[in-house]
């Protein structure tokens, strides 16, 4: 067994361990917040969600490892038909998607009845596309109208397409955007003055929001989030949302070391507590020191990541890596900063840890795309240096 691995799981070892602790952490603290809500809606079965969850994160780890045992740079040969399709299905999606809590976020594929996110395919398909631009026009990454302004239309239509159903996604994706042009040595006064201008459009895209007199869509809904934020951060607690006071309570309960696996409560209280809001969850059972043990965990990818760009001895890998990597952390963070209520609500999964969906399918397959920079990369130096 332990001949085989070593055979065939290339890449990151820590990388992958990481995975794996974090997929096990994410079985344990599934089972607990879904098996109250599949006694009730299951029939008793109080283990139907964990095993249809445990289903798809095998699926997504051998995805994972298929993924990983490809060479990083083929994947730079259909980046730009993918950014074309993600494009096409993201209009798709706004039109014909299926519609849930006044969005539309997913699809249905047609003759096997499997919805997907098509945010969750654009995002890996625009870190790729921007990863083989930028590293085909390293000669000419100054110039505005060859390499700036091709790649930043690309970005802002799938950021505003994303943004139309689902905000704080096309929030994520931009920002890692923005990272992955700073790093592909991009002009820093383009950079700055794209910034500024930014600044504007979401300040007065807020203040339409806020001054908005329609009930209807996704902008009441942004205008509630963010009139809550700004009253609880103000101090007005009676302002929080119902999952945010449960949230709270989890979290106070947990104190320093959690109550312990499956000893929660809040779990039978606190809405999407599988999803949005598991950390709470983790916070409650394992405490404070279980949660700064799991935000460890996703600054270990970071860092892996990080290391892997700086080992790279190519652009598109060292920026696919690094864009991958981000998007997930940042997306990990923004859903702690959720539930413990630094950050208003953005519906984001954590990562590897949350009930399974397309979403860990595709998480898996950006990590899979990570491990592949890492052992080929390693396999270059290797080479190069036995030369």
């Amino acid at each position: 067994m332990i001949k085989w691995i070593r055979n065939n799981i290339k890449g990151d070892q820590l990388i992958w361990f990481v995975v794996i602790l974090l997929s096990l952490w994410g079985v344990l603290a599934i089972y607990s917040s879904t098996c109250s809500l599949a006694y009730k809606m299951q029939g008793g079965n109080t283990e139907y969600y964990l095993i249809k969850h445990v289903g798809i994160l095998l699926m997504g780890l051998f995805l994972m490892w298929l993924t990983h045992m490809v060479d990083f740079q083929y994947y730079s040969r259909p980046a730009k038909y993918l950014i074309y399709l993600a494009i096409i299905l993201l209009i798709y999606t706004l039109f014909f998607g299926n519609d849930l809590n006044n969005a539309k976020r997913s699809i249905t594929i047609p003759g096997i009845g499997l919805s997907f996110q098509s945010s969750d395919f654009a995002k890996v398909a625009l870190v790729m596309y921007i990863a083989q631009f930028l590293s085909k026009r390293q000669e000419a990454v100054d110039d505005f109208k060859k390499t700036f302004l091709p790649v930043l239309i690309v970005i802002v239509v799938v950021c505003a397409l994303i943004g139309v159903a689902d905000l704080s996604t096309a929030a994520v994706l931009f920002a890692t955007s923005m990272l992955l042009l700073f790093i592909g040595r991009i002009s820093a006064k383009h950079l700055f003055a794209l910034f500024g201008a930014g600044t504007i459009v979401i300040g007065i895209l807020i203040f339409a929001i806020l001054k908005s007199d329609t009930d209807m869509g996704r902008i009441a809904t942004w205008k509630s989030r963010i009139e809550n934020y700004v009253q609880v951060m103000g101090g007005d607690e009676t302002a929080e949302s119902y999952q945010n006071q449960q949230a709270n309570i989890a979290i106070a309960n947990g104190g320093l070391t959690g109550r312990g696996p499956g000893k929660g409560d809040q779990r039978n209280f606190l809405p999407l507590a599988f999803s949005d809001f598991i950390y709470a969850i983790i916070l409650e059972e394992y405490g404070l020191l279980g949660g700064l043990f799991v935000m460890g965990l996703y600054l270990t990818l970071l860092w892996r990541a990080v290391l892997i760009v700086v080992h790279s001895p190519k652009a598109f890998g060292a920026l696919l890596a690094i864009g991958l990597s981000f998007t997930l952390v940042i997306q990990a963070f923004m859903n702690m900063g959720v539930a413990v209520h630094l950050l208003p609500n953005t519906g984001l999964p954590l990562p590897f840890i949350s009930m399974g969906g397309t979403s860990l399918l595709f998480t898996s397959l950006a990590m899979g795309i990570i491990l592949s920079v890492s052992r080929f990369s390693n396999q270059k130096i290797n080479t190069v240096d036995e030369a």
